[in-house]
């Protein structure tokens, strides 16, 4: 049984009901690791194409970011940035 190198980066998971979660999503290279976007706390610095709807409201439909292959690293150097946040929050409890 071989591993494939950095299988660790990619899974993708065409059984979901919800696959592709996005429309316009090239099926053949998505990313599902992922599901739940990491960067959604980081508003509007997570460097996604994002919108805010109404109500202040992050619509994240049109992101492919946490979805794209080539994405894990990006998706890895913003994670001090998310410890800060939920740092400051547990300060300000």
């Amino acid at each position: 049984m071989s591993k494939e190198p950095n299988s660790f980066k990619y899974f993708c998971n065409r059984d979901c009901q919800y696959f592709p979660c996005h429309k316009n999503a090239d099926e053949d290279n998505f990313n599902c690791l992922f599901c739940y976007c990491p960067l959604y706390a980081l508003g509007d610095k997570c460097g996604g194409n994002f919108k805010y709807i109404e109500g202040g409201i992050k619509d994240c439909s049109d992101c492919l970011l946490p979805h794209n292959p080539k994405s894990y690293f990006y998706i890895l150097s913003k994670y001090n940035e998310i410890m800060e946040l939920a740092k400051k929050k547990e300060e300000n409890k």
